[in-house]
């Protein structure tokens, strides 16, 4: 296998596929934005990391970030109130790949395009029935990249996952419990908390993209990869207050009441709103296909996990302190 290349490289999954192959001594390209904070979050892979500059609203920015490069890993976030770019964004990628030559794309996905969950659990065939706006746009994503398949010489595949945790995971749900437990103090939580959620530590995560590159079988279609086992939020948040030595998990539980009143003085809030069905109808993944086809796939149990996510906001905080 060539060159690979992580579009979205400083976001969470993408800086854990850059350890992943920095860990096996293969050279990737990080590309993001930024070229200071790219530099900042890549220095301690030396030669391993080519760091790439560019903005994907850029049709051009796109084709240099692609060319020489054999694979693309598609992690790009985009702000929470800005979920119409995803679209665009990937449709510039994707053509910038096709134009390279590149042999494969991957993109990591999520569970919005499935909507409202119309089974216990969600196989690969359910109904993408998205009910939301931000569920809309990453199922326009999904079918950009699948619709993609085969043209050009380029095998494209998806992997969606639930919500995830892990060093550097900022941006997740899950977050918010880890800052709070580090100093044993509460965390603000959205409720309800006791129905069972998804965890995914991020790591697995990227272990299994790596491994589905590496799969032939793996193209021209959308896996699911489930945490370890379903778990409610508050015995996830029990846990991690546990590992970092509190007494008590402490949470102030944010319903959607709650919610709806804060979303008059914070636009992010209302976003959160739209997604609240994701807390009352938890959309549970069925990953057998993706077990079956991936055998070696890990997925780190909990209390493994939280453990080693703590470990690593602990030691960030005292090199930053």
């Amino acid at each position: 296998m060539g060159m690979y290349a992580i579009f979205g490289a400083r976001g969470s999954v993408g800086m854990a596929i850059a350890a992943e192959l920095a860990g096996a001594q293969k050279p990737f390209r990080a590309v993001g934005r930024s070229m200071m904070r790219l530099k900042r979050d890549f220095a301690a892979y030396g030669s391993l990391a080519e760091l790439t500059e560019a903005n994907l609203a850029d049709g051009r920015a796109a084709s240099v970030a692609a060319d020489g490069i054999d694979t693309i890993f598609y992690t790009v976030g985009v702000p929470y109130d800005r979920f119409e770019q995803h679209p665009q964004l990937v449709r510039n990628a994707i053509e910038a790949a096709q134009s390279a030559g590149i042999k494969r794309f991957i993109l990591v996905s999520n569970v919005y395009p499935y909507g409202t969950p119309q089974s216990e659990t969600v196989p690969e065939t359910h109904p993408r029935d998205p009910n939301t706006f931000k569920g809309r746009m990453r199922k326009k994503q999904e079918d950009i990249v699948l619709s993609a398949d085969h043209h050009y010489g380029l095998r494209t595949a998806v992997i969606r996952a639930p919500d995830f945790y892990g060093p550097n995971a900022t941006n997740s749900f899950a977050h918010p419990m880890f800052t709070a437990a580090l100093a044993c103090k509460k965390a603000t939580v959205v409720g309800p908390v006791d129905m069972l959620h998804d965890f995914l530590y991020v790591p697995d995560l990227a272990r299994a993209v790596l491994l589905l590159a590496d799969h032939p079988g793996a193209f021209g279609r959308a896996w699911n990869m489930a945490g370890p086992e379903p778990i409610t939020v508050r015995r996830f948040a029990e846990m991690i207050y546990a590992a970092a030595g509190c007494k008590r998990a402490q949470l102030i539980v944010v319903g959607k009441t709650m919610l709806r009143l804060a979303g008059f003085f914070d636009p992010i809030v209302r976003e959160v709103l739209e997604m609240h069905y994701l807390w009352t109808n938890p959309v549970l993944l069925d990953d057998s296909r993706l077990r079956k086809l991936l055998p070696d796939m890990r997925k780190t149990p909990y209390e493994e996990g939280i453990r080693a996510t703590l470990d690593a906001m602990g030691e960030k905080k005292i090199l930053t302190a």
